[in-house]
């Protein structure tokens, strides 16, 4: 099996080292990406730039074609990545276990931690890829510490209802990049607002899986629905509501 994982870095590496500019707290549209066709995958770029505590966070989704694994020369590094499946099935590998994951199931790469990636079914696999760069220097010994690279499947983790919906967590952990990163998926039923508008000092990433919501930033409502991504900056006041009917579902990933 062929590494996919380079081929991806490349492209990023094509933009890295033009990217400036900080990230602006808000909604980035899955709808209004633009598609960048390639031989063995569709690209869409969703963000790109600066944070408080990033050099650099770079999120781009890849729809990776039946059966696909490109093998082409690595970028940048060092890079912590995450990969976040949205359709679709992969064939992941990291050390010596291999598992097949589909959507919901995430893979977090500790830098320079070797991995393989592919798409082994006869349909296409949709995939958000996100790297990050930290201002502060990267502690791999912290990395490695706090269980280095890993994957978590969807399917397994447990759900845990309460009187909003309910919550299901990846992890709560250090990282080479991060002293404290934190990922869970919550539910939120109809109408049903999360919380008040609150702040807090780590930046969050609030991914939209299924339905239809509103999220409060600083004095502007913005709206967003499955696939569409909330970028918060640290110590951005937000809320986040469900505006349909039916249970909304959406990834809340923080890290300071």
């Amino acid at each position: 099996m062929k590494n996919i994982v380079s081929g991806i870095f490349l492209l990023f590496g094509s933009t890295i080292l033009a990217q400036n500019g900080a990230v602006e707290s808000g909604v980035y549209p899955w709808n209004n990406l633009e598609v960048k066709k390639q031989e063995t995958q569709d690209v869409r770029s969703i963000l790109e730039g600066t944070t408080r505590d990033l050099e650099l966070i770079q999120a781009e989704a890849i729809t990776l074609f039946p059966g696909e694994t490109p093998d082409m020369k690595p970028a940048r590094e060092p890079l912590e990545t995450m990969f976040i499946i949205k359709e679709g099935t992969l064939e992941v590998s990291i050390r010596e276990q291999t598992k097949l994951l589909g959507p919901g199931s995430i893979i977090m790469i500790m830098p320079g931690d070797p991995y393989e990636i592919s798409n082994p079914k006869s349909v296409p696999a949709t995939f958000y890829i996100i790297n990050f760069i930290a201002r502060k220097p990267v502690d791999l010994e912290r990395g490695a510490n706090a269980g280095g690279s890993f994957m978590v499947d969807f399917k397994e983790l447990e759900f845990k209802p309460h009187d909003k919906g309910g919550l299901r967590n990846y992890y709560k952990r250090s990282t080479a990049m991060f002293e404290n990163a934190d990922m869970h998926v919550t539910t939120l039923n109809g109408h049903i607002k999360s919380h008040e508008p609150h702040t807090h000092s780590a930046a969050e990433i609030v991914l939209m899986i299924s339905g239809n919501s509103q999220m409060q930033i600083g004095d502007k409502i913005y709206q967003a629905t499955a696939g569409d991504l909330y970028y918060l900056e640290s110590n951005v006041s937000h809320a986040i509501q469900n505006t349909g009917d039916e249970a909304c579902m959406y990834y809340a990933f923080q890290w300071e």
